[in-house]
């Protein structure tokens, strides 16, 4: 499932203080979370649909990546973006 360039649109504004800024860590962070939000969705109703959870995974290990070099790079910027997708709990 692709996001609509509405969405990251919007995700890109919020997260990298600009539009046309999608590859920025953040937003990527970001569009990646919107993503596994509607599979993890998906993967409720439809629970033997193994490609879709295969595909979940792989997500969460590019988000997990993101976040790493985000936080190598400033632990303040990682707190807050975090924070903001309520990704920890």
């Amino acid at each position: 499932m692709n996001l609509s360039i509405e969405t990251k649109k919007q995700l890109a504004e919020k997260y990298g203080k600009a539009i046309t800024n999608t590859g920025a860590p953040e937003v990527q962070v970001a569009i990646f979370t919107e993503r596994i939000k509607h599979l993890t969705g998906h993967l409720k109703s439809n629970k033997k649909d193994f490609v879709t959870e295969r595909n979940l995974l792989a997500l969460v290990g590019k988000r997990k990546k993101l976040l790493t070099y985000i936080k190598t790079k400033d632990i303040e910027k990682y707190r807050t973006l975090i924070q903001q997708l309520e990704i920890r709990k």
